[in-house]
């Protein structure tokens, strides 16, 4: 008995798993080609077409383009970042949050030559190579080079009239109903 009792819960706990395994969230990262009603069309740079469920409880939020200056020490942001050969790390998205999310460094996308760093800002300085961030996180910081073409903004609360063709976007989004994708949150960008 105690033996088909074991069995029993060990096959409910796998069953567990895989159901909250089918939960995670999905990563989206695209441009827009379509709004149709509730359901978004987004094209990945490999050309890869993604359909999105929008729900009621989607959340929406905007990249609103700021400049450096509107930068202070203090404030807390996501920095994406490509890394050279001598180790150097330039800045081409800056991200200001309202509050602090995951903070550290890590590579971005998979990539040994691309970076992330969500820390607070230590310092903001003018150097020989240009303009400067160093970026402090529990454990450790970062001297991040921000060049005049690299994308600046701050997330505001979004709305659904700002998902149009044309317009780039990073969504998390939870399979349901039959394998379908619905949005969380869709972070979305002025087209380019």
């Amino acid at each position: 008995m105690k033996l088909i009792l074991s069995s029993i819960l060990f096959f409910a706990l796998a069953a567990l798993g895989t159901a909250l395994e089918a939960q995670e969230p999905t990563r989206v990262r695209g441009t827009i080609s379509a709004l149709d009603g509730n359901v978004l069309s987004v094209t990945s740079g490999g050309g890869k077409k993604a359909s999105i469920q929008l729900a009621d409880k989607t959340v929406i939020v905007f990249t609103q383009p700021i400049t450096l200056a509107d930068i202070k020490p203090g404030d807390f942001l996501g920095v994406t970042s490509m890394k050279r050969a001598d180790g150097t790390l330039t800045a081409y998205e800056v991200r200001r949050f309202p509050k602090p999310v995951s903070p550290g460094h890590r590579p971005f996308d998979g990539r040994d030559d691309q970076t992330m760093t969500n820390a607070t800002v230590g310092a903001m300085v003018q150097s020989a190579s240009g303009r400067e961030l160093t970026m402090t996180y529990d454990g450790g910081s970062q001297k991040i080079v921000v060049p005049e073409n690299a994308s600046i903004s701050t997330l505001v609360p979004g709305s659904r009239s700002q998902l149009v063709p044309g317009a780039p976007v990073n969504l998390t989004a939870r399979a349901e109903d039959g394998g379908k994708l619905t949005a969380i949150r869709i972070q979305v960008s002025p087209p380019k």
